[in-house]
């Protein structure tokens, strides 16, 4: 659960009954619409959403007896943010999708009552159990919330555990296992919990803020998962940097990645990750490096193990549209496509897409290595790969909803700079060699993810202003370089 979202959802005052939500509740949802959704040309068909209504944060994405299951943050009822459920889609391979039942929702009178924020999933005892963050009402004084709107809310973490391998229905402690934060500490938030196993016990983080401090990540100890108790501050912003007071630092993780340890959080609408070395002992994480996470529409990312042990991220694309059209188009948000994350020699996190991703491919398109000034794609589901080799004049890249409109991306490099690329006017310094890069584009609908030799990721979304379905390429000083593009159609991925 996204901290602009809560405040967005909780200032709008809206107090719903929140009950058990009927299975495929999305599928009759989209029943009444369903022709219409399909041919909205913004819509993806590739990148993960429901059948209809709203989706953000990933939670619990797990591979579990030879499938891979991912579980979001969702609102059955409306495509606005407002009812927190878990929606729950099953995949062999990361990239094709079938819709399952909801997985969890808000129980009337238990703690979750008033939301089923996100959380992480583990296997105990040969079963699956998801720690996640409950949300009810509470009196000011004991809330974790304490500007929600009517009222107060408090944070607890609470456990359910699946009743069997096809991970559908669950069964949820009537208590939380985590009912306060520390004694003591008076916090902004107290939510989105990442157990991880660690000397037959267990560690998670928890991600917070405090008042007037800036965010912080806190760090928790279990022999069982039922009993924990508060170890230290795990990660806070540092004293001399610039801060929000009311700052919460959301949907922390930390795992082993190579011979480093990676902390991920969220705040101020973007992602960021650190390495560094984890001390065992002390239990103190030294970051050495640090960054963002993709540089556009990309939030609260979540990590999973797929079958051969790599590290998987996902992150959440929200929409940038007012609630009026969100309402008016039926649905609102989606998953970014999965990421494989790897380590350099030197600390930095490098993604890559997923090889399966090209199974989704048809009729493919080669120029060079002089590449044509305007290129309209033939559809709205693309995939477009430039490889630039020996760059040895300016040039520039350009993806427009159409011929003539303004950019919806823009990458560029000038001789006199080599050591840069410019995405969107922003110089980043983080592609290695001299005028080589592998540039990869995903376009579905009104998503688009830029990847820069996997240092750098932009995800960004438009809308187009017309009928348009396709948009368009366009390049400036491409006669001056050896390049080669080559672009592919993409099929339907989410059934």
């Amino acid at each position: 659960m996204t901290d602009t979202n809560r405040r967005l959802f909780l200032q709008a005052a809206v107090a719903l009954p929140l009950g058990a939500v009927p299975a495929m509740a999305s599928d009759r949802a989209a029943s009444g619409n369903g022709d219409r959704l399909q041919r909205d040309p913004l819509r993806p068909c590739y990148h993960f959403h429901p059948r209809a209504n709203w989706m953000n944060d990933p939670n619990g994405p797990i591979f579990w007896k030879g499938c891979y299951h991912l579980f979001y943050q969702y609102n059955p009822e409306a495509p606005v943010w407002g009812a927190p459920h878990w929606g729950h889609a099953v995949s062999s391979d990361m990239v094709h999708w079938s819709h399952r039942p909801v997985a969890l929702a808000p129980t009337p009178g238990g703690p979750d009552q008033d939301g089923v924020f996100s959380g992480t999933a583990v296997v105990t005892d040969g079963r699956v159990s998801m720690m996640y963050t409950a949300v009810h009402r509470a009196p000011l004084d004991k809330a974790t919330i304490k500007d929600a709107k009517p009222w107060p809310l408090r944070e607890t973490q609470c456990l359910a555990t699946a009743r069997d391998d096809s991970l559908d229905v669950w069964d949820k402690r009537q208590s939380p296992v985590l009912a306060s934060p520390p004694e003591g500490m008076l916090v902004n938030g107290f939510r989105d919990p990442s157990p991880w196993r660690y000397r037959g016990g267990w560690l998670a983080v928890l991600g917070s803020g405090r008042p007037g401090l800036g965010g912080a990540i806190l760090l928790y100890r279990s022999d069982d998962l039922l009993n924990w108790e508060f170890v230290k501050l795990f990660a806070e912003r540092a004293e001399d940097a610039a801060l929000d007071p009311w700052e919460v630092w959301e949907c922390p993780e930390f795992f082993p990645l190579g011979d480093r340890h990676v902390l991920i959080f969220s705040t101020a609408r973007k992602a960021f990750w650190q390495s560094g070395h984890f001390d065992e002992q002390s239990l103190t994480f030294h970051p050495e490096r640090s960054g963002i996470l993709d540089y556009g529409d990309f939030y609260a990312p979540k990590t999973q193990l797929d079958a051969d042990g790599n590290r998987i991220l996902w992150g959440w694309v929200p929409e940038t549209r007012s609630d009026a059209e969100n309402r008016a188009a039926g649905w609102a948000g989606a998953m970014s496509l999965p990421r494989r994350l790897t380590m350099d020699s030197d600390g930095r996190l490098i993604q890559s897409y997923l090889p399966a991703l090209s199974t989704l491919r048809s009729r493919q398109r080669v120029f060079g290595p002089v590449l044509p000034e305007r290129l309209s794609l033939a559809s709205g589901a693309a995939e477009i790969q430039i490889d630039v080799r020996e760059a040895r004049a300016d040039f520039g890249i350009e993806i427009a909803d159409r011929d003539g409109s303004p950019a919806i991306i823009s990458i560029a490099w000038f001789k006199d700079r080599p050591e840069l690329l410019w995405i969107d006017g922003r110089p980043l310094a983080v592609v290695p060699g001299a005028g080589d890069w592998a540039i990869r584009v995903f376009i579905d609908g009104s998503i688009v993810e830029l990847s820069l030799d996997g240092r750098a990721m932009w995800t960004r979304r438009f809308y187009y202003q017309g009928p348009q379905r396709a948009p368009a390429i366009r390049t400036h000083g491409a006669a001056g370089n050896h390049m080669t593009m080559r672009t592919w159609d993409i099929s339907t991925a989410v059934a």
